[in-house]
C-alpha cells in the first residue's frame, strides 16, 4: 500500500529549499496564516521551532511504524505558480517544495518514501525536468492548476504530455474547487474536462479528490455550470479512457466533500480497479475538518464504530485515514481492497523486464 497523496511541508529551515511565501506567515493575512498553522499543528511540528523539516518527516516515520511493513508515502512536490511566458511567480505561489527536496527525503528513508516530481509545463526546461525526474525515481508528477498557473488544455502542455507518455509517468491533477492553496487562481483550470489533452495523449492521469467538490462549466455541452463529480463521472464511462483515467479517494471522507460523490465511489464497483486511496496527509490531523458524527448522519458507518475511530485518530492519524475508509458503507458497499493495493499503479516494470 503506497498512499498516493501526501504533501511534504516545512519551512526551509533545513536547506530544503522551501518557499513560504511570507503572505501566509503574517497574521495581518488571518485566512493564509490560519492555513499555514493548520499544515504544520496536523503534522506535530507547530513548536519546532528552527527544526520544522526535520520535525515533520520523523513525525511521518512514527507514523508509518504504526502501520504494517510496506506502507510507504508518495511524497508531493509543489512547483512555483508559473506565468503565461513560462517565468516563476513567487508572489502568486503560496509555497514551493522543489523536487530535489523531495528526491533526497525518498532516498534517505527508502523504507517509507517514494516521491513524485511537480513541473509546471510551461517551463522552457519542462521536459527536461520531467526526464530528470523520471531518471531519478520520480513515480507521478502532481499538479494543484489553480494555484500554479496550468491550464491542463491548453497547446503549452502538449509536448509535456507526449514525454509523461513516453516516459510512462502519470499525472496526479487537483479537479474541481480548491480552498486550501492559494496562488495564481486560474479560473476554471481545475475543471477535469479540461484533463481530456492529457488523456488524448495516452497520459495516465489520477483526478484528485475524484472532482469531489465544486463546480464547473460543462464545456461538452455549452458550459452550464456542473457539478465536478458529475464531469468526472462522465469521463469514468467513456470507453476511450478506461485503460487511462483514475481517480483518487484522498479527502473524500471530509465534511465538505462527504456526500453524494463519496457515495458514488463506493457504490461503483467497476470503478475500484481505477480508484486509488491517498491520505493528503498531513490532513487527517486537522480536527475541525473531519466529522465522525456527521458519517454517521449519512449512514456510511454505524455510532458504534464512531469511539474506536476517535481513539485511533489520537493515536496515528493515517491509521485512522485506513480504517476509517475500510470501514465506510454506502447501500452494503465498500471499498475493494483493490482501491488500497496502490503500489502496482506507480511500480510499472519496464518494457524490457516484461519482455525478459
Amino acid at each position: 500500500m503506497w498512499d498516493s497523496h501526501a504533501h511534504l511541508v516545512g519551512t526551509g529551515d533545513a536547506g530544503s529549499g522551501i518557499y513560504v511565501n511570507p503572505r501566509m506567515e503574517s497574521v495581518l493575512n488571518p485566512g493564509l496564516y490560519a492555513r499555514r498553522l493548520f499544515f504544520l499543528n496536523a503534522g506535530c511540528v507547530h513548536h519546532a521551532t528552527g527544526s520544522v523539516d526535520r520535525a515533520y518527516v520523523e513525525r511521518m516515520h512514527n507514523l508509518i511504524d504504526g502501520l504494517r511493513p510496506g506502507v510507504k508515502l508518495l511524497l508531493l512536490a509543489f512547483d512555483r505558480a508559473h506565468d503565461e511566458q513560462g517565468r516563476p511567480r513567487l508572489d502568486e505561489t503560496a509555497f514551493y517544495v522543489p523536487d530535489a527536496y523531495a528526491r533526497d527525503v525518498a532516498r534517505a528513508h527508502p523504507r517509507y518514501f517514494e516521491w513524485a516530481a511537480s513541473i509546471h509545463p510551461y517551463r522552457a526546461d519542462a521536459v527536461q525536468a520531467l526526464e530528470k525526474a523520471k531518471a531519478e525515481g520520480a513515480r507521478a508528477v502532481k499538479w494543484l492548476p489553480a494555484a500554479m498557473g496550468i491550464d491542463p488544455a491548453s497547446t503549452k502542455c502538449q509536448k509535456f504530455f507526449e514525454a509523461m507518455q513516453k516516459l510512462d509517468l502519470p499525472l496526479i491533477s487537483h479537479a474541481g474547487l480548491e480552498r486550501a492553496v492559494f496562488g495564481h487562481d486560474l479560473q476554471g483550470a481545475g475543471n477535469p474536462l479540461r484533463l481530456r489533452r492529457a488523456l488524448d495523449a495516452g497520459v495516465r492521469v489520477v483526478v484528485a479528490h475524484c472532482a469531489s467538490m465544486g463546480e464547473d462549466e460543462d464545456l461538452d455541452r455549452g458550459g452550464a455550470r456542473t457539478d465536478s463529480f458529475e464531469l468526472f463521472a462522465r469521463m469514468m464511462g467513456e470507453r476511450r479512457y478506461e485503460k487511462n483515467l483514475f481517480g483518487d479517494i484522498s479527502a473524500m471522507t471530509q465534511t465538505n466533500r462527504a456526500g453524494p460523490a463519496l457515495a458514488r465511489v463506493l457504490e461503483e464497483e467497476s470503478w475500484h480497479p481505477r480508484l486509488l486511496n491517498g491520505s493528503d496527509y498531513p490532513l487527517p490531523g486537522v480536527m475541525p475538518i473531519f466529522s465522525l458524527d456527521y458519517l454517521v448522519s449519512l449512514r456510511f458507518m454505524e455510532q458504534a464504530a464512531a469511539p474506536v475511530l476517535r481513539a485511533i485518530r489520537r493515536h496515528n492519524p493515517l491509521l485512522f485515514d485506513f480504517v476509517l475508509k475500510r470501514h465506510l458503507r454506502s447501500r452494503g458497499k465498500g471499498f475493494s481492497s483493490a482501491v488500497f493495493q496502490t503500489r502496482r499503479f506507480f511500480q510499472v516494470e519496464s518494457k524490457e523486464n516484461v519482455r525478459q
